[in-house]
């Protein structure tokens, strides 16, 4: 018998362009659905204004009450700008500006660029909004992985489906269960075009960008992965499969090449004590963003090492290095 994810009906996700416009309507049910805050709010400095810092960090952190985007910067001024101006934030001409605005900084450009300026905040004493992967190679990571761990700086990883509360109750029910085996997916079709088709997801394929999610989920909710081999084209279908330390063996199936009417991410697991099944599409993704804003604010203002961080990500690179190795 399946047991079911427990979830709100889903509603339907704007368009980027619609979720622009909108984004100040917004704030104020976003900052409700955080609850209470207390505290003066994180000053957050952007880096990158392509659509993913446009529909999903800008708009995030500028909702509030928890966080405030106070300045943007981008290789390309016209877009940091267009970023910056519906919510009033200002516009940095340079990295070293934008860190003089704000205490912690968000991330989203592409991973080889993160690699390199993540390194450069972290040194600053910036706290850390990163974006999966770390870097593009295993090598990258954990140069940015032992900058933050010396500079003794707060990070925290945008892996967006923990932040949901249907995910966690998932992985609460499979932390009391006993899994003998998984199959698992995570498909759509963004970089056969649209914005989503950029440089370095072409270049990498799915592994690079759904691997990170997936890899996550199957390590929190199968038990920790001992070894990981993959085998096709990561820019078309990769498969892997996942030797746990527990024993049980887990197949994931990445694709960000194949046309679906929307993307799926599903896990299957097969229990001793019944079947287990997470769907994301009976979750809405907004429900991810007040939790994550609250959470990093959180951590900033404690200073205390939030769940995933940096080192979470440098564990998912060593994963996602093996697989791509192995399927060469």
């Amino acid at each position: 018998m399946t047991e079911p994810v427990d979830a709100a009906a889903p509603r339907p996700s704007a368009a980027p362009g619609k979720a622009l416009e909108d984004a100040a309507a917004t704030a104020p049910k976003d900052a409700a659905a955080s609850g209470q805050w207390t505290g003066d709010p994180v000053r957050v400095g952007l880096v990158g204004a392509g659509p993913w810092a446009r529909t999903m960090h800008a708009r995030m952190l500028a909702a509030g009450p928890e966080t405030e985007l106070v300045s943007v910067w981008a290789r390309r001024p016209e877009a940091a700008a267009e970023t910056a101006a519906p919510y009033g934030a200002a516009t940095a001409a340079s990295l070293d500006e934008l860190l003089g605005t704000c205490e912690a900084v968000a991330f989203a450009v592409p991973p080889a660029v993160q690699a390199e300026l993540a390194v450069r905040a972290a040194r600053s004493g910036r706290a850390l909004l990163l974006e999966k992967p770390l870097g593009p190679d295993l090598v990258s990571a954990r140069a940015l992985a032992d900058a933050i761990a010396d500079a003794g700086v707060v990070s925290q990883l945008v892996l967006s489906k923990r932040y949901h509360p249907g995910t966690r109750e998932f992985l609460a029910r499979a932390s009391r269960s006993t899994v003998t085996g998984a199959r698992s997916l995570y498909v759509h079709g963004a970089f056969l075009g649209g914005e989503m088709a950029t440089g370095w997801r072409l270049e990498h394929g799915a592994l690079l960008d759904l691997g990170p999610h997936l890899l996550d989920l199957l390590d929190l909710a199968v038990g920790p992965i001992a070894s990981i081999r993959g085998t096709g084209d990561p820019r078309r279908w990769i498969e892997l499969t996942c030797e746990h330390e527990n024993g049980a063996v887990s197949q994931a199936s990445l694709s960000g090449s194949i046309r679906v009417a929307r993307a799926r991410t599903r896990v299957e697991l097969y229990c001793e004590e019944h079947e287990l099944v997470y769907d994301s599409g009976e979750l809405d993704p907004e429900e991810s963003w007040p939790v994550l804003r609250r959470e990093f604010a959180e951590a900033v203002r404690g200073r205390r090492t939030p769940d995933p961080d940096a080192r979470r990500g440098l564990r998912l690179q060593e994963l996602l290095e093996q697989a791509a190795r192995t399927a060469l």
